[in-house]
């Protein structure tokens, strides 16, 4: 049977996406297809936020038009015919899903004092029981609720729920105030009267980042219209409220870090000396500007601008101070979709909150028969968060390594220092929304490090005749400068490679870090994630055409990578024949190579030479190597040269839809890894968690 979870809240903005947000990510980890469905959709006038949002992180194969039940309408004008047609509805969502996380209904403008009781009805008739959500602060959002208070809220609340036979799974206490944590739970835990009645309580605290809009929310509800700047800063959000409608030697000490500052259309002297505070190290930086009054600036004025070229958003709006003010006030934040940075908070406070594993045992979900590629990403972050390591990030300057910092830091996975010069990179992160205030940055002219770089570097290649002073020069690269962190225990691991080739990223690595014992060569595999499994796939970056010698190296590596990933190895030596059949110096070399893997690695399952088909397939296997332990089992492949395992990388990637995951270095003595230059945000974040799990298996 499909697993339910219907959550639920007595009242609006209690930040109830939040929770579903976490929920579905914790449910990715367990359930191979995670369904969402809204039984009342927030409004017909555009598409419901929350539900894209949720569908965006899903793993169902379902289109927003049917994850949606009802309208409020309909609820209104006949509630048990919209009953019907949300249970109906529901029947494609079930069939579809492993697991479905329903949504309840948001407590709009037309919302009515017995929503809550429609909303338990509707859990009832689904069968799902309720994750409540309360709100840790009053309606007017002016303060928090004392702990008394919300005893009352949650004991109505629960009242409500069993007058509708809803089922109570547990129950969260949202935007709680972070100061009374505990007093909050034990405040609500006392109000279970009897023992058959208790449910976990959690308590989730305020985050300023959470409720505030973006300055790309604030344009829109002010229909504003956008005049300069930089679209990829639209996103951040906005912290505060400034008005600047006096003198510049007033408005400086009044900049706010994150705020939107209001400058009269005409104040010229205010804009111009607004945009050098944000640009200067000494003010703190902004997330927009907003003009007033219809007054937009002079061509002479424009140029200046064009000439300073500050990349702040500055959005124009014809109304007056007081109106344009209000407007900004009124305007509430939300958990959107394309909002990376709330995301990121929202599910770091959830996992940092929650008792996730508590919480998937009481909905009783069943351990997982295959792996998906969401399951294995997640795994991998929930792998690195339980040992975090030390990650050094060379590329400071790039945008991608920057948001993807912020993820890592707000989930917990690794401990981040970032190259690059301190004011630049964390002025550069400000201005798009992203906190690295636990990260540490260093410039890779830092003199104290700098020496101490570059005579270890001059010991390393003294043979290759290398001085001091020429080393000096050597280690301010980056890529250098990382791996030495690397080498001397300041740093775990590294990952660069979004900027800088491979080459670039690895040569460092083949002087200072060098190979592991008993093996000769650097290699690399991508774990390739299939619809209902991991396997791996080396040498697909590295080596071009590898020896015997150098085939059994990456065979024994890439098994023990394998391992270090949970996949149990069972390794095929890839060929255009199989078994005895064929000859011809490509053949032999194979052959040879897996003589030399049965030689080393006596206790590892390994054919060759093999097929592919016959690798991977069973009923082929059945005709070709009947009696192999390896054949048509094969979670590990290796490849004969760089072009072929290359190549069947990338088909395999975009004709089976996999998620290629690499390429991860392998066979040094601490981890180094390469990412592409065209890699997104998303592999930055997995390869940092593979870094990290790397590292700690070099611990062990």
């Amino acid at each position: 049977m499909t697993t339910r979870i219907f959550i639920a809240s007595a009242e609006g903005h209690t930040g109830k996406s939040t929770v579903a947000l976490g929920v579905v990510e914790l449910l990715q980890r367990r359930a191979t297809r995670v369904g969402v469905f809204r039984p009342v959709a927030r409004t017909t006038q555009e598409r419901d936020y929350v539900l894209e949002l949720l569908l965006a992180h899903s793993s169902a194969e379902l289109d927003y038009d049917t994850c949606i039940g009802t309208t409020y309408e309909r609820v209104h004008n006949d509630p048990d015919g919209a009953l019907d047609e949300i249970v109906t509805r529901f029947a494609a969502v079930e069939a579809a899903s492993d697991a479905v996380v329903i949504v309840g209904s948001d407590y709009t403008d037309i919302g009515s004092p017995t929503e809550l009781s429609f909303n338990a009805r509707v859990a009832a008739n689904l069968g799902a029981p309720v994750l409540l959500v309360l709100g840790g602060r009053q309606q007017d959002g002016a303060s928090a609720r004392t702990p008394d208070e919300l005893r009352q809220v949650a004991e109505v609340t629960r009242a409500e729920l069993r007058a509708e036979h809803a089922g109570l799974l547990g129950l969260i206490l949202n935007r709680a105030d972070p100061a009374h944590l505990d007093e909050a739970v034990a405040a609500i835990e006392s109000g279970f009267d009897v023992e058959a009645e208790r449910v976990p309580v959690w308590a989730i605290p305020e985050d300023p980042v959470l409720v505030a809009p973006s300055f790309r929310t604030i344009v829109e509800s002010l229909d504003a219209r956008l005049i300069r700047g930089e679209e990829a800063l639209l996103d951040r959000e906005v912290l505060g409220t400034v008005i600047a409608a006096m003198s510049l030697e007033n408005v400086l000490p009044r900049l706010l870090e994150g705020a939107v500052v209001i400058v009269p259309g005409d104040r010229s002297d205010v804009l111009l000396g607004t945009l050098l505070a944000h640009e200067s190290e000494t003010f703190p930086s902004l997330a927009g500007v907003v003009l007033n009054g219809g007054v937009e600036p002079a061509a002479s004025i424009q140029r200046l601008l064009d000439g300073l070229g500050s990349p702040l958003p500055i959005a124009a709006v014809g109304t007056g101070t007081f109106d344009t003010a209000v407007g900004i006030t009124r305007t509430r934040g939300r958990l959107a979709a394309d909002s990376a940075r709330k995301q990121d908070v929202a599910l770091g406070l959830f996992e940092r909150s929650v008792d996730g594993e508590a919480l998937a045992n009481r909905l009783d979900l069943a351990p997982p028969s295959v792996v998906t590629p969401l399951m294995f990403e997640h795994g991998l972050l929930d792998r690195a968060r339980a040992d975090r390591q030390h990650i050094v990030l060379p590329e400071g300057d790039d945008d991608r390594v920057l948001r993807a910092a912020g993820t890592l830091l707000q989930r917990g996975t690794a401990q981040l220092t970032i190259l690059g010069e301190e004011a630049v990179v964390r002025a550069r992160a400000a201005e798009l929304g992203v906190d690295l205030s636990d990260a540490a940055v260093i410039s890779p002219f830092d003199e104290q490090l700098r020496q101490r770089f570059a005579e270890e570097y001059a010991r390393v290649r003294s043979h290759k005749g290398i001085t001091v002073d020429q080393a000096a020069d050597t280690v301010t690269d980056v890529s250098y400068f990382g791996t030495m962190m690397v080498h001397l225990g300041l740093a775990d691991g590294m990952v660069s490679g979004a900027k800088h080739t491979t080459a670039h990223t690895i040569r460092p690595a083949f002087e200072i870090i060098k190979t592991k014992p008993g093996v000769s060569v650097v290699s690399s595999v991508f774990l390739m994630a299939l619809a209902d499994r991991v396997l791996v796939y080396g040498d697909c970056a590295v080596i071009p055409d590898p020896t015997s010698e150098q085939l059994a190296d990456i065979a024994i590596s890439s098994a023990a990578t394998a391992r270090q990933f949970g996949i149990e190895p069972r390794v095929a030596m890839l060929s255009y024949s199989t078994g005895e059949s064929g000859t011809g110096a490509d053949v032999d070399k194979v052959r040879a190579g897996t003589a030399l893997v049965r030689e080393r690695a006596g206790d590892l399952l390994v054919e060759g030479p093999i097929q592919y088909d016959a690798a991977a397939d069973p009923t082929v296997a059945a005709t070709k190597m009947p009696d192999s332990a390896v054949a048509g089992r094969a979670t590990v492949f290796v490849f004969p040269d760089l072009n072929t395992g290359n190549n069947t990388y990338k088909a395999v990637q975009r004709s089976a839809g996999a998620v290629a995951i690499g390429p991860v270095l392998q066979g040094l003595n601490k981890p180094i890894n390469d990412l592409s230059r065209g890699a997104l945000v998303r592999d930055i974040v997995n390869t940092v968690a593979i870094t990290a799990i790397q590292a700690q298996g070099s611990e062990r």
